[in-house]
């Protein structure tokens, strides 16, 4: 499955931090802050590394859904829909994966 260069180069645009890394992943792209995946583009969504205590909250959201591979959810992850991610809403999505990722140890 391909995924959307547009979103890719966006998300690189954002990501210049010496410490994110980028590497293709199950069709995908995904961007890695010290070594903890952060988020990632699937198809034409953007995959989100959240804490468990904002994951709820976020499915609230506008085009936001569980992340699903293989037919299973996969806690502390989800996708955002491609058109719902203008500068200002994809900002946030970096910005709250970042601070949820920076409390993890680096790998």
């Amino acid at each position: 499955m391909a995924y959307d260069e547009t979103l890719a180069q966006r998300l690189r645009d954002r990501l210049t931090d010496p410490a994110v890394t980028e590497r293709k992943m199950f069709g995908g792209l995904a961007f890695f802050t010290n070594g903890n995946m952060t988020v990632g583009v699937h198809a034409d969504e953007l995959i989100v590394r959240l804490g468990p205590d904002e994951i709820a909250e976020a499915l609230t959201r506008p085009g936001v859904r569980p992340f699903e591979s293989g037919g299973r959810s996969m806690r502390g992850w989800i996708l955002v829909a491609g058109d719902h991610l203008d500068d200002p809403e994809l900002d946030g999505w970096l910005a709250e994966a970042h601070d949820y990722v920076t409390t993890l140890p680096p790998k």
